[in-house]
């Protein structure tokens, strides 16, 4: 299948994009493009219009600021994975996202606003305590994912860039996937005494010391998730 027609536009300023977003009540920003470009194909996605962030170079970028990394929405996966800044956590989880196709592609922002509940950046930014800047507001990563591809983002409203604080404690990101390179069916990642665990629920978790209870999904039944989680949960423990 073909996209349904929208209407395309290109800001090179981050003002610009807002003002595109607030004109048009139906648009959609456009990042990698990694997920969107494969939804709009099948048509489960029809925006009206298409706001395409990739000529603004003020939302890309990495940096060290006060001991915290900070990295722009629209820094692609690949730039942070290969970044000598980037922390451990990062660059073990990046490695198991998509293949290199996609990483050169998508971008860190694209994968957070997605918020696929098996996504390994979410995960990763929950277990961090990573602070999510947007055009308007900070909202901290246990408030930013919602539900399934829903955030606590406003339609008109963009993620700029993502603060990470320095991992305190050991640090460790393990996956089960049924191959490289496919959505996870249970991600782990663990930083110091936080544990997050993604592909149990509608949101990615935090891990309370108690009993996890998946909810089966096409990739794997409830029971399944259940033993994998409980074993990267106790694997990521024992670093």
């Amino acid at each position: 299948m073909k996209p349904a027609p929208f209407e395309y536009f290109r800001p090179a300023t981050l003002e610009e994009a807002l003002g595109l977003l607030a004109e048009h009540e139906d648009a959609k920003p456009l990042a990698g493009g990694q997920s969107l470009v494969p939804m709009l194909n099948f048509r489960l996605a029809r925006p009206a219009a298409l706001v395409d962030l990739a000529a603004i170079d003020e939302l890309a970028g990495i940096r060290i600021d006060d001991g915290s990394l900070v990295v722009g929405a629209m820094t692609t996966q690949w730039d942070l994975e290969h970044s000598p800044d980037a922390f451990p956590l990062l660059r073990e989880a990046l490695a198991h996202v998509g293949h290199t196709a996609t990483r050169c592609r998508g971008t860190v922002g694209g994968s957070l606003v997605h918020a696929d509940p098996t996504a390994e950046l979410p995960v990763c930014a929950l277990a961090l305590g990573a602070e999510l800047v947007t055009s308007r507001r900070v909202i901290p990563a246990d408030e930013f994912f919602v539900s399934v591809f829903t955030t606590a983002l406003e339609p008109d409203e963009l993620l700029v860039e993502v603060r990470i604080p320095r991992p305190a404690g050991p640090s460790r990101f393990l996956e089960h996937a049924h191959r490289h390179g496919d959505f996870a069916v249970v991600c782990v990642a663990r930083v110091g005494d936080r544990i997050a665990v993604g592909g149990v629920g509608p949101t990615p978790e935090l891990w309370d010391g108690g009993r996890l209870d998946p909810v089966g999904d096409l990739f794997a039944p409830a029971g399944y998730k259940s033993e994998v989680a409980r074993r990267l949960v106790e694997e990521a423990m024992a670093v």
